[in-house]
């Protein structure tokens, strides 16, 4: 019975560990290829998927302030 038991939670933990590697990134951010493993990419156009057509300075700018609470100098 304890075998059996060892053997259901190994098979659990692998399968756990499967699931958590495979998850896609949830949270909406497009990470472009090269940046680092994590929940939070470095700031531009160019860390994201998306690239430098979609961007206005206004998006650059709110981007580069992320996490600060700081609004761009020039608004």
């Amino acid at each position: 019975m304890l075998l059996k038991l060892a053997a259901l939670g190994a098979v659990g933990y692998a399968g756990y560990k499967y699931y958590e590697k495979n998850q896609i990134d949830k949270n909406g951010v497009a990470f472009a290829k090269g940046q680092p493993d994590g929940r939070v990419r470095d700031s531009g156009p160019k860390a994201t998927t998306t690239g430098e057509k979609s961007w206005s300075k206004t998006d650059e700018e709110i981007d580069e302030s992320f996490p600060a609470s700081d609004p761009p100098a020039n608004y």
